[in-house]
């Protein structure tokens, strides 16, 4: 008999592959996101925290590559878990960070401040652009999690 561990990482389905329509409304959302939203940079960052809070390993896997394809350092990429207290980020990753968070954790509301803050660093183009990365990659990670996408399987150099 498999454990809770092993059977809990068996794959389910590739649900883009049984509905390519699904994975384009996805696809095409969070492309808004690319095209107005804050640097490539910051939505890793998002899109990092979003996924630790969401609990979503594969997803966490993918954009900690992806930054570091993109020049992120170690240091930032361990501290996002911490981005709070620690130095390593701007007050636009911060004001960023801020909205995923309450954004990610929505049945607490989406404070004004925190949304307040977003208008000191980012237009409101950018603004809707951050919200669609964050609601893409909170919805990205619900695939993930209820498909049980295998974590350590995503290559950088064959994506997109």
């Amino acid at each position: 008999m498999a454990s809770a561990h092993e059977q809990a990482a068996k794959p389910r389905l590739d649900w883009g592959s049984v509905l390519p329509q699904a994975r384009e409304a996805m696809t095409q959302l969070e492309s808004v996101s690319h095209h107005v939203g804050p640097p490539a940079a910051t939505l890793e960052l998002v899109k990092i925290r979003v996924s630790q809070l969401n609990g979503c390993a594969y997803c966490l896997d993918m954009h900690t590559k992806d930054a570091r394809v993109r020049g992120e350092t170690e240091q930032r990429l361990y501290a996002v878990a911490v981005w709070k207290e620690s130095p390593f980020y701007s007050g636009a990753e911060r004001a960023a960070l801020a909205w995923a968070e309450a954004l990610t954790h929505i049945s607490q509301g989406a404070p004004d401040n925190v949304y307040e803050a977003l208008h000191e660093y980012y237009s409101e183009q950018e603004i809707v652009g951050l919200t669609c990365a964050i609601v893409a990659i909170n919805s990205w990670n619900r695939w993930a999690i209820s498909m049980r996408a295998e974590p350590g399987t995503y290559r950088p150099d064959l994506a997109r």
